[in-house]
């Protein structure tokens, strides 16, 4: 992996904005991030691990996400992988309502509580317990949304693999 631009004060700096309320988006623009590099570093990989194709990614409307292919390095990104890209309906807040509700849920149940508790000193600590409470929250506690029926998200996951490979398959 290569070595972030940020140090680890600048990282922990940005991530208290966003606990203050600052926009991702905001926070993206304003650090000069890009989306391309976390969809290259955690995003598909994972999705390659578990054989699953990343076919089409939905995103909003933002700078960081939208623009010319050739002037603009997350279009690039999703062109060279053949990823299709569908914004969100503009002023339609319900269309990512899935995602506004997972923001919430970390920074009640993971960023107040860890912030509360512990002084990091640097990022890898706190990406080591973020880790750590993604892979809890992801394979062991259970969610009652449309599709999960009380199942955890990972077995959620596999069980759309198994039907979108029955239905692809035959």
């Amino acid at each position: 992996m290569r070595k972030s631009r940020y140090t680890d004060c600048q990282i922990l700096a940005i991530l208290k904005q966003n606990q203050d309320g600052a926009k991702v988006p905001d926070l993206c623009r304003d650090h000069g991030m890009s989306a391309a590099d976390l969809l290259n570093e955690r995003v598909l990989p994972f999705y390659e691990k578990h054989a699953l194709p990343v076919l089409r990614i939905l995103t909003e409307r933002g700078t960081e996400y939208c623009g010319k292919v050739e002037h603009h390095d997350y279009q690039l990104y999703l062109a060279l992988n053949d990823i299709e890209h569908t914004r969100t309906k503009a002023r339609h807040p319900q269309t990512n309502g899935i995602v506004e509700r997972f923001h919430k849920t970390i920074g009640n149940e993971f960023y107040k509580v860890a912030f509360r508790r512990n002084i990091y000193a640097t990022l890898k600590q706190l990406q080591q317990d973020l880790d750590e409470w993604l892979q809890k929250y992801n394979t062991e506690r259970t969610h009652h949304g449309k599709m999960c029926c009380g199942r955890t998200l990972f077995e959620t996951m596999l069980n759309g693999k198994t039907r979108w490979q029955e239905k692809h398959v035959a």
